[in-house]
């Protein structure tokens, strides 16, 4: 009956794509829970942008290399194990933050690290699953019912989040919302022993695929698409948050930034993927490009809570009108692509690595213009930069051709 009211009741959905749903819900439901807070947590330790700036940085560079070395592992063993070492790094990581307490901002480094190890097991098993287990036909149905789901959980998390921690003193709230994404965490590790087995074979071959960029056109165009992607992601993921929370100085405000935002990607993840087809993808990546590059005027010359409410629905309207024909279309070119079969895994990996480069890129120009001019200068300016990110996405997708694979 769902199926029929968002308008996929043909679509056909195996326990296993069921299972990936759930799993995909429940995880973010907890990283909204917690993730929403960990940069404002981490800010309230250092009150230090470089030294945010470098946590993320190490973040981003350590998702990089997991990327490469979960690939290899995903190659020797099945790949739902590869999911729940994720899963058990990200457990480890809420432990480590609830241990270090007052003294967190001294171990950024760990804390870096153990984030970044358990996003690239996690992302590196669900994308690979989620192109193994749906279709080109139910894509589009699951990238934004996944999206539905991310909401709803982005919904939930930050203004539950928000309460607790506004009610309890000092980081006691803190503490129980960290708690709550640890036994999430464990709560989607279960659901992963109901999944089908899936191993890989053959070789290893991460440089082979990098090098089909040379040689497949379409390729090369998606993984440059990732680095614009995370040109944007990379100081957007954190310093609007941390903006928020300066402005205000309430977390309880931040979770209502949060839930606003959620609310409308829910509605724009619902419509995107029922409406979105194959044809019009290309004029929605622009469509949603440009508003996301216009968006960041409405908090560039003045910041107030009004504003970055405005801005919030806004960029959630935005988003999904991108992302959802984007990780279709990608899909859709990995699948076409030379020895796309047995090297699914090689080609999920280089699009990360390609997606955490921009991040890289993006997070380290903010380090560095930051100890040469001040922080109040080099953001506004860096965000109008990198802000343009997912408009550069539709400059290299609109010179991909469908018809031309291999």
């Amino acid at each position: 009956m769902w199926k029929r009211i968002i308008g996929f009741k043909d679509v056909q959905l195996t326990t296993d794509l069921r299972l990936l749903l759930a799993i995909g819900g429940i995880y973010s439901l907890s990283v909204a829970l917690s993730n929403t807070f960990v940069n404002v947590y981490l800010w309230k330790k250092t009150g230090n942008f470089f030294h945010l700036g470098f946590y993320n940085f190490l973040l981003a560079m350590v998702q990089l290399i997991t990327f490469i070395i979960a690939g290899k592992v995903a190659k020797r063993v099945d790949r739902i194990i590869v999911l729940r070492i994720g899963v058990v790094f990200l457990a480890i990581f809420f432990v480590t933050v609830l241990l270090t307490g007052n003294s967190a901002g001294n171990y950024l480094f760990i804390l870096g690290g153990l984030l970044g190890i358990g996003y690239g097991f996690y992302w590196l098993a669900y994308n690979v699953l989620t192109f193994e287990i749906t279709e080109p036909e139910n894509r589009d149905f699951f990238n934004g019912f996944l999206g539905v789901l991310s909401s709803a959980g982005g919904m939930i998390g930050p203004l539950l989040a928000g309460f607790i921690i506004s009610k309890f003193e000092q980081y006691t709230g803190y503490t129980i919302i960290f708690s709550l994404s640890l036994g999430l965490f464990a709560l989607s590790s279960v659901l992963s022993f109901f999944m089908k087995r899936r191993s890989a074979e053959g070789q290893y071959a991460f440089l082979l695929i990098v090098k089909e960029r040379k040689t497949n056109r379409n390729w090369k165009l998606i993984t440059n698409a990732n680095v614009s992607q995370g040109l944007r992601e990379g100081i957007f993921a954190f310093v609007i948050n941390v903006y928020v929370y300066i402005v205000t100085g309430s977390e309880m405000a931040l979770g209502t930034f949060a839930f606003v935002n959620s609310l409308i990607s829910f509605i724009t993840y619902f419509a995107a993927g029922r409406w979105i087809r194959k044809k019009d993808r290309k004029k929605a990546m622009l469509f949603g490009g440009t508003i996301l590059f216009l968006s960041i005027f409405i908090i560039l010359f003045r910041v107030d809570y009004s504003l970055l409410l405005l801005y919030s629905g806004v960029i959630a309207f935005a988003y999904p009108i991108v992302l959802v024909p984007f990780l279709s279309t990608s899909y859709d070119v990995i699948g076409k692509s030379r020895k796309a079969a047995e090297m699914r895994v090689e080609y999920i990996v280089v699009r990360e690595v390609f997606l955490n480069i921009g991040r890289m890129i993006s997070i380290s120009t903010l380090l560095l213009v930051a100890t040469l001019f001040s922080v109040k200068l080099a953001i506004p300016l860096l965000l109008v930069v990198f802000g343009s990110g997912y408009l550069f996405i539709y400059v290299f997708i609109r010179k991909v051709e469908l018809n031309e694979f291999r």
